[in-house]
């Protein structure tokens, strides 16, 4: 077929690496020194990798490729998460001394306010919050948080709340959250930090509220892997939201530890 593709310019390309983690999809990698296409199926031509080049050696083209396959993509990625190891947590990178030392990334259990969401939508017309803790972001979360425990934790992609309307009713209430983007962040490091909550945490369960588009299936395949690294069985329940607000599946997902 004839569609939309990524074109590497080997000649300006330096080897950098920069595009690999842009392409949620893993269809870029580095090989002999040069970034290489290695699957045409891996590939949406969505170009969220080109303003990551410094030499300008990305460009999307149209031409005949095969059709991009949102199944091949997940094995793809599964496969990569299979193939790294596990260690102690620690982040790859040094962590900004904000992350220490700013009253805004400081560990807080809130009270929740006690009037229910649609209560206050008649008083005021306003929802109230059911945010229960303070710092919700994965990377700033500490692994032992008090809230942690005992808890129900909801692992929400960074964009499920602006498409979920009623995401405080539905899926926050009563729970510990941490959130994170598949896309942009650090997954490797991610998956070594949720492992150790979930090893250092009596965690009752878990969910994963994921969008629909192919990127954002990185999350369930990383809380599946830091489950397995954990060696905890704990119940872990899929749900895939739609970029038009709407849940389009929910299922409890197996939670073998090997």
């Amino acid at each position: 077929m004839r569609r939309e593709i990524i074109k590497i310019d080997e000649e300006r390309c330096d080897g950098c690496g920069l595009c690999v983690p842009a392409c949620a999809e893993g269809a870029i990698q580095v090989i002999d020194g040069k970034a290489k296409l290695v699957g045409e199926v891996y590939c949406d031509g969505l170009g969220a990798c080109l303003g990551e080049c410094p030499q300008g050696a990305l460009t999307i083209e149209t031409r005949e490729a095969d059709a991009f396959d949102e199944g091949a993509v997940e094995k793809h990625l599964e496969s990569f998460l299979e193939e790294k190891t596990t260690p102690d947590w620690e982040p790859k990178s040094k962590t900004p001394a904000c992350d220490f030392t700013c009253p805004g990334s400081a560990s807080q259990v809130l009270q929740r306010q006690g009037t229910s969401p649609s209560a206050a939508a008649e008083e005021t017309g306003a929802i109230a919050t059911q945010l229960g803790q303070w710092p919700v972001q994965l990377h700033l979360v500490p692994v032992n948080a008090p809230y942690f425990q005992d808890a129900d934790l909801l692992i929400a992609a960074d964009c499920v709340p602006f498409a979920y309307g009623d995401f405080h009713r539905k899926f926050l209430k009563g729970r510990a959250l941490v959130v994170g983007c598949p896309k942009l962040d650090d997954m490797e490091a991610y998956r070594r930090k949720l492992s150790e909550i979930f090893r250092q945490n009596d965690i009752r369960m878990v969910e994963v509220a994921h969008m629909e588009v192919p990127c954002c299936f990185g999350l369930v395949q990383l809380v599946q892997a830091a489950l397995r690294d954990s060696g905890k069985e704990i119940p872990l329940v899929l749900t895939k939201v739609g970029i038009r607000g709407e849940i389009l599946e929910r299922s409890q997902a197996a939670t073998a530890t090997s």
